[in-house]
């Protein structure tokens, strides 16, 4: 019979009201520890609990994380902000340290805290963290009459986030700001997003947004087909229609990873990743301009953590960059931000994988742009088992070069054809856009060894 495992690692949420808010085993798991880990603040709130040596979280956090687990042979507590799972240290511990040698007493969160105080029911809000990360994380969100509450990274959090909702009319938008929740210094004000003035506001701030929108506020349809005006593109799009049809061919599944080749405006990627949070994707884009247009229209639709992967698809898929690397193309490649800077997307939260795009094998691949067998044969190999490869096509030599692997591989061939009503003189006609013939296949599993 296995022995039970030692619960060495206590994480213990603390509230801006400090030890007092403690419970009783809580306290004793602070004052009981040979290592106490914690932020600066959280170390001032438990005050005189801590008896034995304490430690400031480190930067880089890992290096902190590592620490802990260096010190497994010793009584150790972390101290976190309310519930450590919730946007905390939880997370990251627990992939690092077995549940089983873990206890974890959380208080309520900055969520609940904000909640109770307005009277809102939690299950029915939006939470969202932008601590650390960018504001067009919102972006999505923002549906007329949702109710959200976002936490921020610090006093100028809150007026950021009213600029941009003013900005993409939102600014009836009633704005609450709630500091310092359940501790002496707590304090909520509200007012509007266009017009936001409160002044100095506390760095621990959670936000309550109750959304109102404009009749021309840039909301961003739960569907897949956005309208084409929402993204900056020079033609070079996979129009709306077709789009809703590639999307439903490459059924996105919560957390998987898309690579679109030849991106164009990254309109695939981009609903690709509005389909849930969890969802990843790399856009491969030839042109500078356009992977810098990609990384634009990632961070205006709400998915700023959008991989822009500048260069040859072929050099692209060969090197499988991990990180950016100084120029775009002769075979070179780098990546772009939401920011369109480069390097790419948000830093990584508490609870989040460090995000290397292109190290494991892609769950879809997209190729929308030109199509060669060489490329085809790229996408095939880099695609996991299991994987979905949709091909679109509107030129005769790649609609042959689809129709040859459809019937060498197997899969789906569709034809889609779109006509619009456009007028002709005084009157109204069809206009037949391009028709696009779009090979949808899924990569077979590799067949079992026989069993001797």
């Amino acid at each position: 019979m296995t022995a039970p495992r030692r619960r060495w690692l206590a994480v213990v949420g603390i509230g801006e009201d400090g030890a007092d808010g403690l419970s009783p085993v809580a306290r004793s798991l602070v004052s009981g520890a040979e290592i106490v880990f914690g932020g600066e603040r959280h170390l001032a709130l438990a005050g005189t609990l801590v008896r034995g040596e304490t430690r400031v979280w480190t930067s880089p956090f890992e290096r902190g994380v590592a620490e802990v687990v260096a010190a497994r042979e010793k009584r150790v507590c972390v101290l976190a902000s309310g519930d450590p799972f919730h946007y905390g240290v939880g997370a990251v511990l627990a992939r690092h340290v077995d549940p089983a040698e873990m206890l974890v007493l959380p208080v309520p969160s900055a969520f609940s805290l904000a909640a109770a105080r307005l009277g809102w029911g939690l299950a029915g809000c939006i939470l969202v963290s932008l601590h650390g990360r960018a504001l067009d994380l919102i972006r999505p969100h923002l549906q007329p009459g949702a109710r959200v509450l976002a936490l921020t990274s610090d006093g100028d959090g809150p007026a950021a986030l009213a600029r941009l909702l003013r900005d993409i009319g939102f600014g009836a938008s009633r704005i609450t700001v709630l500091e310092a929740l359940g501790g002496p210094r707590a304090r909520v004000r509200a007012t509007s997003a266009a017009g936001f003035d409160l002044g100095a506001i506390d760095p621990l701030n959670i936000v309550a947004l109750e959304v109102a929108a404009s009749s021309g506020a840039r909301v961003i349809a739960r569907a897949a087909g956005l309208a084409d005006e929402l993204f900056e593109h020079d033609g070079q799009i996979t129009k709306r229609e077709i789009r809703a049809v590639t999307l439903a061919a490459l059924a996105p599944r919560r957390g998987e990873m898309l690579w679109d080749i030849g991106a164009g405006a990254g309109s695939v990627a981009i609903e690709w990743m509005l389909a849930d949070p969890a969802m990843r994707a790399v856009a491969i884009e030839a042109r500078e301009d356009r992977a810098a247009r990609i990384a634009r229209n990632a961070a205006a639709l709400g998915v700023p953590g959008l991989w822009v992967v500048c260069g040859s698809a072929l050099d692209v898929l060969e090197a499988r960059p991990l990180a950016p690397s100084p120029a775009c193309g002769g075979g070179g490649s780098h990546e772009h931000g939401a920011s369109g800077s480069p390097l790419s997307g948000s830093p990584p939260q508490a609870g989040e994988r460090a995000q290397e795009p292109m190290r494991d094998a892609p769950d879809a691949i997209f190729i929308g742009g030109g199509c060669t067998d060489a490329m085809l044969e790229a996408a095939i190999a880099a695609l996991r088992a299991g994987g979905r490869l949709v091909v679109n096509a509107v030129t005769l030599e790649t609609e042959a070069l689809l129709i040859a692997r459809q019937q060498r591989l197997g899969g789906t061939l569709t034809r889609i054809a779109i006509e619009r009503a456009e007028p002709l003189g005084g009157m109204t006609t069809w206009r037949p856009a391009l028709p696009v013939t779009q090979w949808g296949w899924v990569k077979p599993e590799p067949e079992s060894e026989p069993k001797p």
